[in-house]
């Protein structure tokens, strides 16, 4: 692959990334959720289906403690989750969702279905699903971090 080539489906996989994402968070605001940015869906995605700490929302994000103890601080404002005692760790507490925060995360998905619909209906249901499986091969692990 020339490097011209190489460039140019770069530029086309971190455009369909940003396009989903952004498509995603306005599904979550039109669906009545105030207040709520990427970030917050990304740092969703680590709290659930069992919590987190803060320190392990930090090394999902990749970014620092501070960085995410004030990403939590907000989510928990707004009422999205709430801080608990950690089960297994006297001095952590475990951050997890609230019924809002489940109802947002329900939003984000239908709101990537509607956009799985439409790419499907542009490229047909086969080629989504053999191009999930083989960014599935070149990405298989995560965590899926937002670009800041």
């Amino acid at each position: 692959m020339q490097n011209s080539e190489a460039m140019a489906l770069s530029a086309t996989l971190l455009a369909a990334a940003g396009e989903l994402t952004r498509r995603i968070n306005e599904g979550v605001v039109a669906r009545g959720f105030e207040g709520i940015r990427p970030a917050h869906g990304f740092a969703f995605a680590r709290l659930a289906p069992d919590g987190a700490t803060v320190t392990e929302v930090a090394l999902h994000l990749g970014v620092t403690k501070q960085a995410a103890s004030q990403l939590v601080d907000e989510i928990v404002r707004k009422g999205y989750a709430e801080r608990r005692a950690h089960p297994g760790d006297a001095r952590a507490r475990l951050v997890v969702l609230t019924e809002s925060g489940w109802a947002c995360t329900r939003a984000a998905e239908e709101a990537a279905a509607e956009v799985a619909g439409e790419w499907a209906e542009l490229l047909g249901e086969g080629e989504v699903r053999v191009l999930g499986r083989s960014l599935a091969r070149i990405a298989p692990y995560g965590p899926i971090r937002p670009t800041w």
